[in-house]
């Protein structure tokens, strides 16, 4: 039902890997691992409303060192949307609409020589920076009046589903135009590229422009679904998504809230209202990733050039009877798509169940650039995967969410066959045999019969903690 013809294109034309992991299920911490190749635990950026440390070594720094024109255009999120005298930031208002800021100010921003960049997602009132001055340049000085005001005010209503903005003052629209001048500095200037076009969408609010907010028909869709009883043995955050007045105070130690902590359940309507939108925002995004592609291969680019299609993280739409990310650590959130495309070095229509992260992302692409890959990076290259040379380049994956200090910290050990997740400072868990149960219906953490299944994983989880620590530097001398 989903028409996506250039990512289906992508994987038809080059590799598609069906069993990649975000290293955190939220979007800062996640999008810090793609860039730094580590895991939110060592990079610093733990959470949303956190920021990465700006000494973190990025690859779109060691590969401008190695004479790459590198941009970064889209969505950032490596900075919270309040800044403080410790953790300033850009990413914040009142910076985000002082368009005379963004206009002088195109980088350097963690590592990328270039950047345009706007932080908000369909109409947030969070709109500005480079998007902004794009939508003015071309004469729609009135983009204030598609956006929500700033300061926000809860009582103004909320757009649901079709989007009044041009189709072509969209944000994604603007992420491929820039993107693809971008790529054509370099070409012009005759230096290699690495740019990463950082498309906003899919993600809630639920909004979007003709004729993409009438593409699917919601009687159309297929909802995610709740399967009687199979909550009964989740921990307990996750069973009191489908109370009506849910409490979950119990887990809170700071003032900001902890997302997904609220009632999940949604009018039928509602719900697949949300997911045509969602499938129409996911098709807006397609033709602009096409847009690029036919711009590489009609500057003769295209065969030199690596694309790699991947996200931050997955997303709920009625599976499990959740409608939103949180720490609920199902694969509907934490496997995200991860295509590759290589000419000629990455085998066309490659489908391979080979565990990945993404924060293999970044060791990957400096050892095919040729660039020595930092001691400290903990992701491990998969390049011999993407090219067919080797079946598998690890045995398990590690995805960590730690959004309150320790009341809601917990980590997921994934190997070829099962998943354990951990929580912090508590008796419950999760457990699931996904070669039986891949739809993960049934949590066997506390089930007798795998007593020794959850011994041995957490035995391997715990050598796995260990083997994953990672040091800057190598030891040279006895002392």
């Amino acid at each position: 039902m989903l028409r996506t013809p250039a990512m289906d294109g992508l994987a038809r034309d080059g590799a598609r890997f069906d069993r990649a992991y975000c290293a955190n299920p939220l979007c800062s911490p996640s999008r810090s691992s793609i860039v730094t190749g580590r895991y939110p635990s060592a990079h610093g950026c733990w959470t949303l409303g956190t920021r990465l440390p700006e000494d973190e070594t990025t690859i779109g720094a060691l590969l401008g060192a190695a004479g790459y024109q590198t941009s970064l255009i889209g969505k950032a999120h490596f900075e919270p949307l309040r800044t403080r005298t410790d953790q300033p930031s850009l990413e914040s208002q009142p910076i985000l609409r002082d368009l005379d800021f963004w206009r002088s100010f195109g980088g350097p921003y963690y590592g990328f020589v270039h950047v345009e960049l706007a932080r908000n997602h369909a109409d947030e009132s969070h709109v500005g920076q480079h998007y902004a001055i794009w939508m003015e340049d071309r004469g729609f000085g009135s983009w204030r009046e598609h956006f929500r005001r700033w300061p926000d005010d809860p009582s103004e209503p909320h757009r649901r589903g079709r989007w009044d903005l041009p189709l072509e003052q969209h944000y994604s629209a603007w992420t491929a135009e820039r993107t693809i001048a971008a790529i054509d500095r370099a070409v012009a200037a005759e230096q290699p590229f690495f740019s990463w076009a950082s498309f906003h969408d899919p993600h809630p609010p639920y909004l979007v422009p003709e004729p993409y907010a009438s593409m699917y028909d919601p009687a159309d869709v297929v909802p995610g679904r709740l399967q009687p009883g199979e909550l009964e043995r989740m921990p307990a955050w996750t069973a009191l998504t489908q109370a009506d007045q849910p409490d979950f105070s119990g887990w809170q130690q700071t003032p900001w809230a902890n997302h997904g902590f609220h009632g999940h359940k949604l009018p039928d309507d509602v719900l697949r209202q949300n997911i045509a939108t969602y499938y129409g925002m996911i098709s807006l995004v397609d033709d602009q990733l096409a847009r690029i592609l036919e711009h590489l291969d009609r500057t003769g680019q295209a065969d030199n050039t690596i694309v790699v299609f991947s996200t931050d993280h997955g997303h709920f739409l009625g599976q499990h009877g959740l409608t939103a990310k949180g720490p609920f650590h199902y694969e509907d959130l934490l496997r995200v798509p991860l295509h590759v495309r290589w000419p000629g070095r990455v085998p066309a229509g490659l489908a391979s169940t080979a565990l990945q992260s993404l924060i293999d992302l970044a060791p990957t692409l400096l050892s095919a650039a040729g660039v020595p890959v930092p001691r400290q990076m903990q992701g491990v290259d998969q390049l011999p995967v993407w090219t067919g040379a080797a079946d598998r380049a690890r045995d398990h994956v590690i995805v960590e969410n730690r959004h309150q200090p320790s009341a809601v910290h917990l980590r997921t050990y994934i190997d070829d066959r099962y998943k354990l997740t951990l929580l912090r400072g508590r008796d419950e868990g999760e457990l699931f045999d996904l070669r039986d149960d891949p739809g993960e219906l049934c949590n066997r953490y506390d089930d007798p019969s795998f007593a020794e299944v959850r011994h041995a994983l957490a035995l391997r989880a715990l050598d796995r903690e260990i083997a994953r620590e990672s040091s800057r530097y190598e030891r040279i001398s006895s002392a």
